[in-house]
């Protein structure tokens, strides 16, 4: 990751980490007391639009650069899961939940991911 990267990744990190804390507070909040729940759904209101990157991951993989180069259209690159091993769910970097992969219902030309693990968060 080059520098420029991290100092991006970071202030998001930063950015989510304050966002949840608000809501949880405001959370919190709603669940003590009814005194003021104006305040507290506008509150609501502004961390629920705050927009997030979401990215399911089907796998990862390692290889020389030079393996790199010879990609070509059609070419298959092996990923470290096995089918049918759940990928991981991330939000802004960060690994939140585990799931399967499945065909929507609705539209069976179109796929989505259900959710079978939420990952408790731990500080570091």
């Amino acid at each position: 990751m080059t520098q420029s990267q991290a100092e991006r990744t970071e202030p998001q990190a930063e950015d989510l980490d304050k966002a949840i804390a608000e809501l949880r507070g405001v959370l919190k909040e709603e669940g003590r007391s009814a005194t003021s729940p104006n305040a507290s759904a506008a509150n609501s209101s502004l961390i629920m639009n705050i927009p997030v990157d979401v990215q399911i991951v089907l796998g990862s993989t390692e290889m020389p650069v030079s393996e790199l180069m010879s990609l070509q259209k059609g070419s298959t690159v092996a990923l470290n899961r096995r089918i049918g091993e759940p990928v991981d769910v991330v939000v802004n970097g960060r690994r939140i939940a585990r799931g399967e992969i499945t065909v929507l219902e609705s539209d069976p030309s179109r796929f989505g991911i259900r959710l079978t693990e939420i990952v408790t968060a731990t500080k570091s």
